[in-house]
Parts: structure tokens; sequence; C-alpha cells
């Protein structure tokens, strides 16, 4: 799915609550014409008790019946209103585990650059943006091919004045010219830093004004933090277009202090349309010390949507780039393995973890590496060990490949392991690459979330947007099938492909278990807050590969509607 798929959907989720509100009105007692009834429906609830129901009845913002059509009548004769489905779908609302909603949505504000298809319309949008009276050039969404025809050189006659930094949609790809290399602190006409990642001209050995992968934060990081104002922008659009796709529950997987402040206040002002949780990003070269702040962060912005209890712990990058931290060298780079934990490092590791774990904090790490899963598995058996028995819901998320010996590790530690499947297809951009740095013997084990299943690990997924797209329907159909959406080539590691119910429970009821949701949401359980999305077709009577074909018609969150398909009406 290409970058403009992220726009689906999004005019008509913008509509206002209180447009979407007249839709389906609710009051306060049951059994009174505040009350909605859902019927004639194909009910997946998750419920192990009663998987499938045809009728559900919510009032006052949580489910009051889920059952046959018959045991909803009672509901109907008090006046309740009623939404007959004509067989369609109802689910719980979707979580996303691992998402970037507020930093992702800057780059659908300001400067864009996705609808530009030549050199010479970016040449005339940066000498617009180089008119406008800011104190710098930043935008979002260049194509890569694009990107690839500017020079340092032609970038500072475009921008002479001022430092500017533009970058793709998933932000792996940069360019800056000389004023932001300077803001940086880099000569662009000297020989330092070396670097991966920063360009240099073979002949010269200057800059050419191209950042990859880790070297584009060089520059980045001096770009002007946004306001508080511009987040909050940024939170509204990502969740509209969240709810557009159903989703009703989120996991920022990496937030700074101005960011949860954005968030906290949002929720204050009642403008979250979605549940949020919000992992603290840990660094590691500050040891344990910086808990002390995470707790008293994770007080202050405690609230009825929001939370801050989770911590998030970057073990490595990415295997296609040789920054994955692997237990073997590199089939494509025998002289690599990537980043080499040292013995102090690792005791540091061990250290922050015990201590968050002990705060009651959700951990919450990026491992690409089978060394970096391996380390972090060690480092939560080695709190598990120094805190004793408890209600642990950590998670090693990606888990881009993982040494077979580990994978039982997961289920036995209870562990989850966290998956964004958009990944597991042949045609990705990463693909190719990273099967190379792997090798074929190492890359049976790419994405093993079969595997971890089968050996009794939980999985939760995320779309790890703003990666291109944040529908978790396409999602679901990535985890089944291992292939592009529209099937055009073979399954990528096909025995690790898990079924349908097993990708909707990642989605919906493990995942509100990851975040301490469970009690709440993630199953169509009497008592449970009415997070309900309802879709055009049943997922189990499709072809696997239309499963991206759904189309979500309503989103409830605490029985309000968030997001309704404009075709959508109530009879």
């Amino acid at each position: 799915m290409g970058t403009s798929s992220l726009y689906r959907g999004v005019q008509v989720a913008l509509l206002s609550i209180a447009a979407l509100a007249a839709f389906i009105p609710f009051g306060s007692q049951a059994g009174t014409p505040g009350d909605l009834v859902l019927q004639d429906g194909a009910i997946y609830t998750l419920d192990a008790k009663q998987p499938w129901a045809t009728a559900l009845v919510i009032h006052a913002g949580r489910i009051a019946y889920v059952g046959d059509d018959a045991g909803a009548k009672p509901y109907i004769e008090k006046g309740a209103r009623v939404l007959d489905l004509h067989g369609k779908m109802v689910m719980p609302g979707f979580h996303d585990a691992h998402i970037h909603p507020m930093s992702g949505a800057m780059r659908l504000i300001g400067c864009k650059l996705g609808d530009i298809n030549t050199l010479a319309q970016l040449r005339i949008r940066l000498r617009a943006e180089a008119s406008a009276k800011h104190a710098w050039v930043f935008c979002n969404g260049v194509p890569d091919a694009l990107g690839r025809g500017l020079t340092r050189a032609e970038f500072d006659r475009l921008v002479p004045d001022r430092p500017a930094f533009v970058r793709t949609f998933d932000g792996f790809t940069a360019w800056a010219n000389s004023k932001a290399f300077a803001a940086a602190g880099i000569d662009p006409e000297g020989t330092a830093p070396v670097m991966e990642g920063l360009e240099r001209d073979p002949k010269t050995h200057r800059l050419t004004g191209l950042l990859k992968g880790d070297a584009t934060s060089l520059v980045r990081n001096k770009v002007p933090p946004p306001t508080e104002a511009e987040y909050r922008e940024a939170l509204r659009r990502a969740s509209a277009i969240a709810n557009s796709f159903g989703i009703t529950s989120m996991f920022d997987a990496v937030v700074d202090p101005d960011m949860l402040q954005a968030y906290h206040d949002a929720d204050i002002a009642g403008q979250l349309t979605v549940r949020m949780v919000a992992a603290q990003r840990v660094d590691t070269e500050l040891g344990v010390a910086q808990v002390d702040d995470f707790i008293k962060r994770r007080d202050a912005v405690q609230g009825k949507r929001f939370r801050a209890d989770a911590a998030k712990i970057f073990m490595d990058e990415e295997i296609f780039e040789h920054t994955a931290a692997m237990l073997a060298p590199y089939a494509d780079a025998p002289d690599s393995r990537g980043p080499v934990y040292t013995q102090e490092q690792i005791a540091g590791f061990d250290a922050i973890v015990t201590r968050l774990d002990a705060e009651g904090f959700l951990i919450h790490f990026h491992a690409m590496g089978d060394a970096a899963v391996r380390t972090a598995l060690d480092a939560l058996e080695q709190a598990e060990h120094t805190n004793g028995p408890e209600d642990r819901r950590h998670q090693v998320a990606h888990d881009g490949v993982v040494d077979p010996a580990d994978i039982p590790r997961f289920g036995k530690l209870g562990v989850m392991a966290n998956f964004s499947s958009i990944w597991f297809q042949a045609d990705d951009a990463a693909a190719a690459p990273t099967l190379a740095a792997l090798g074929q013997e190492r890359s049976r084990w790419m994405y093993p979330i079969g595997s971890i299943a089968k050996a009794g690990g939980r999985l939760t997924a995320g779309s790890d947007w703003p990666q291109p797209s944040m529908n978790p329907l396409d999602y679901m159909q990535y985890a089944v099938t291992r292939q592009p959406l529209d099937g055009s080539k073979p399954p990528l590691q096909p025995d690790e492909r898990i079924s349908l119910a097993q990708a909707i429970a990642a989605s919906t009821k493990d995942a509100a278990w990851a975040v301490r949701e469970d009690k709440l949401d993630g199953t169509l359980e009497v008592g449970k807050a009415a997070d309900v999305v309802v879709l055009d077709q049943n997922l189990f009577k499709m072809d696997v590969m239309a499963i991206h074909k759904a189309h979500v018609l309503l989103t409830l969150l605490d029985g309000e509607p968030v997001y309704r398909d404009p075709h959508f009406t109530s009879p």
C-alpha cells in the first residue's frame, strides 16, 4: 500500500463528534430510549465463553447485553434505538500496539512534499517554502527518487539564507543544505564526522547533502521542536485516521516530555478519541537514576484516557543497515555483527529493566537482531528472578530474527512478541537487503511469530505508523498470508503464517491485555466499555487475500461514535 493510502477516509474521519453524536443518541438508564441495540449481526466477541452473537446492547457507554436477537427484545420494547446490521460483522475496537501517532502525524502538517512528481515541482515548492518567515525550512514526504536529484549545492541555491531539511515520509532518508549541517556543528566541506549514512562525494569527500538511517538524526535533532498546538493538531489528525480504521486504543511506542504534556492536556480537555498508553524513552547511558523522573511524569499525567506507565528501550537498529545486534556475523558483511554489547552494557540493561519492572512499568523493547532479542529476554528473566512473581506484561517488538533457542522463552517468561506485519512480505523494500544480510539459513527465522505462538508465546500487533498503512485489516492479511496485499509475490517464510483468529486477537484481546486494558476492553462482554467496530463484511467468510478490502462502517468509543462512514445510515 502506498503512502497516499494513509489519507483514505481522513476527510470524513475529521467530521465533528457533535455531528456523529446526532447519528446515535445515548442515554443514562438501562432499557430507555438512550440505549442502542445492534441486532442481526455477525458479532465476534473474542469471549471464549460466547465467541459469536447476533445482538449487543449498549447502555451508558458500557455493554449491557450480548447474545441472540430474542434476548435484546426487552430493551427494544422499552424504547431503545435499533441498528439492524443485516449480517454485518461487529468486533471489539482495534488496538494498535506499536505506533507513533503524534510524531508520525507531524508529517501531515506543515510543509508536505508527497504530492510532487518531478524535480521541477520540488524546486518550485522549496523556493516557496524559502520565502516563508520560518527559522528553518522543514518538509516531509519527498519521494526518495526525487530527493536523490537534489544536490547540496542546488539545495543551497534554493534555500540560501537559513537551514533546510527535507526527508522521506518514513524518515529513513533526508537531505540537508549547508546551513542545516552548520547548525548541527558539521562542516559540509570538511571530512568529519565519519558516519555510516552520511553520504560523501567519492572524489572530493564533501557531503552531498544526503543522510540515511541514524545519520538523519544529526540534523533532525537541531530542527526547532514543535509547539504544543502543533502536537495537538498532529494528535487530532492521527486519531481521526485511526478511528476511520476502527482503532480505539493505541500504544505510542516512544514519547518525550513535551509530547507527554500535549497528550495530558488533550485528555484533560476531553479531546482524545482513542485510549492512549505512551512509552517514555530510556537513555541507557543515564542508568537507573532516570527511572525516578519516569515515575514523576507517569504519576503527573495519569488521566481518563491517557497513561504513560510504559518505558521504551532501543536495543539496536536495523538488519538491512547492519546496525542490528547479531549473534553471528552478517552473511554479506562477515566482519560485522552490528553492535556488540559489553558486559558493562549488559549489566546496565539488567539494572534498568529490573528497576522499571519493580516500579510497575510496561517495558517495550525495540529488538531486531537475534542478539538484541536474547539480551532483552535475559534482562527480563533477571528482573523476574530479582523481583519475584508479578503481573508482567512486557513486550519485545519487531523480532526481526530470533534464534530458535530463544523462541520458547517468550512463552516461558510471559513476554509478548509485538509484530508489524507489513515487513512479512517479499516485495517490502527492506526484504531483499535483509535476506542478503541474514543469509539463507538464518533467514528462516525472520519474524517467527508462528513459531513463537506455537511455543506458547503471546502475540500483539502494531502498525509502526508512519509506516505506509495504519489499517489493522492490512496487517491481519499480511500476518495470515506473508504476501503483498495483491498476492503478487510468494509468501515470505510461509511456515510463520498465523490464523485469522490469531491475527484478530493480536489486534484486540491480546493487545488489550498487553496494556492492562483487558478488564475494560478487548472483548465484547457485559460490563466492558462499548469500544466497537462495525465492518461491512464478515472477515471469516472472505478470501484471505481480500481481507484488506473490508471496510469500517462505524467506530464507537465508550459507546460514542468517533467515526462513521458517510454512506452508513441507521434504518
